[in-house]
């Protein structure tokens, strides 16, 4: 007679807690991302006013020095704008 295969022995499969409510993983995050979003709509709202107030200041010492005029200034505001933005559809704008 052959001798019995020995077999591993199984770990018991963990039953979830009856106390806690397993909740769809996609719902969590959605909340989670929301909340997130807000935040960063808060804090921009917070420092755009703040970084356009001292982008002005620093145009108008550059107008005030004599370092370069207005017209400079407006160009170069112009090409800025024209530069293709980052992000996730970087590759697709030219």
């Amino acid at each position: 007679m052959q001798p019995k295969k020995k077999r591993a022995q199984r770990r018991p499969v963990r039953k979830p807690s009856v106390r806690k409510k397993q909740q769809p993983v996609a719902t969590n995050l959605s909340k989670g991302d929301d909340r997130r979003l807000a935040e960063l709509s808060e804090a921009l709202d917070i420092m755009l006013p703040e970084l356009t107030a001292r982008i002005a200041a620093v145009e108008h010492l550059l107008v005030e020095k004599e370092i370069c005029d207005r017209d400079e200034l407006i160009a170069a505001r112009e090409f800025v704008d024209e530069r293709p933005r980052g992000g996730f559809a970087a590759g697709e704008q030219y």
